[in-house]
């Protein structure tokens, strides 16, 4: 498949690959660096291609495509003649797909990842996960209550019997 029939089919089902749209035009430009946001922008691709392109046509022929690419290529390499400048911009984009061909990948935001990540985790939630990071289950969400008759901070826990000895002595 020609790099440019790759654009050229970009999030279209229907596309045949012999006639790029606009979007995808834009596209080849910016994920193929064409665009450099100095010499070359987002507009000036939009200019190429209306200009190129058949006046009630929405979509451009490959031959459109390589006279587009010939009228950006001496405005995005000034200091080349116009045969290295069409050469460079043929290498910028040879070889290329879209960025997100076929790869749906899951988006991590940084958000999730703080709120998921346990060594951060403070107060009471910091008890539900041991140090790897791993649940505890019930041990780190249930209060297991004291069941021994003393009161919680109570230092001398577990000494009555002693001091009934030494009292009844």
């Amino acid at each position: 498949m020609a790099d440019g029939v790759k654009f050229a089919v970009h999030g279209d089902s229907k596309a045949t690959g012999k006639e790029m749209n606009g979007k995808n035009f834009a596209k080849l430009c910016k994920d193929c660096h064409v665009i450099d946001g100095k010499n070359v922008t987002a507009t000036d691709v939009d200019i190429i291609f209306s200009k190129v392109k058949a006046k009630s046509a929405r979509v451009i022929t490959f031959e459109q495509f390589n006279q587009a690419l010939t009228e950006l290529a001496p405005k995005r390499f000034k200091d080349k003649s116009k045969e290295e400048a069409v050469q460079q911009i043929y290498d910028l984009i040879a070889g290329k797909g879209p960025a997100n061909v076929g790869i749906t990948k899951v988006a991590k935001a940084g958000a999730v990842d703080r709120l998921t990540d346990t060594s951060k985790y403070t107060g009471s939630h910091k008890e539900r996960f041991d140090d790897s990071g791993k649940g505890r289950g019930k041990t780190g969400r249930v209060d297991i209550p004291d069941t021994s008759g003393y009161v919680g901070a109570y230092k001398g826990s577990g000494t009555y019997e002693d001091k009934m000895k030494e009292h009844n002595a």
